[in-house]
């Protein structure tokens, strides 16, 4: 169970540019709250590979993301494989990272966990 005040209880929030992309402590102290599975890759976009025990649990995965990106109309790359989904999220609109792609990290490892599933 989420605390109240954790990053997949918010909402995405849509940028309508003009603004800076997040950097250095800023990025770093958002990063600490997602966790260690999301690699930020040269402060621009997050990247985090699930694994799965088939493709069709994989594929159950990208179906409930698909729909997790229309509700919060942000939407990553995803690729699907036999057994992994690879989501990578970053904000189009500034080239970079903002905290709504931190927020919809944390909304995909909600999607992931086995009550999500169930």
């Amino acid at each position: 169970m989420s605390a109240p005040d954790d990053l997949a209880s918010r909402e995405c929030v849509p940028c309508k540019g003009g603004v800076p992309p997040l950097r250095g402590a800023e990025l770093q102290a958002l990063h600490a709250r997602l966790g260690s599975a999301w690699s930020v890759v040269g402060e621009h976009h997050l990247e985090r590979e699930y694994r799965f025990r088939n493709f069709r649990e994989a594929l159950a995965f990208v179906n409930r993301i698909g729909e997790l990106a229309e509700a919060q109309n942000h939407h990553p790359d995803l690729h699907l494989a036999w057994g992994r989904v690879r989501v990578t999220i970053w904000t189009h609109k500034i080239d970079g990272l903002t905290e709504s792609d931190f927020v919809f990290a944390a909304k995909c490892d909600r999607l992931h966990e086995p009550a999500a599933a169930g």
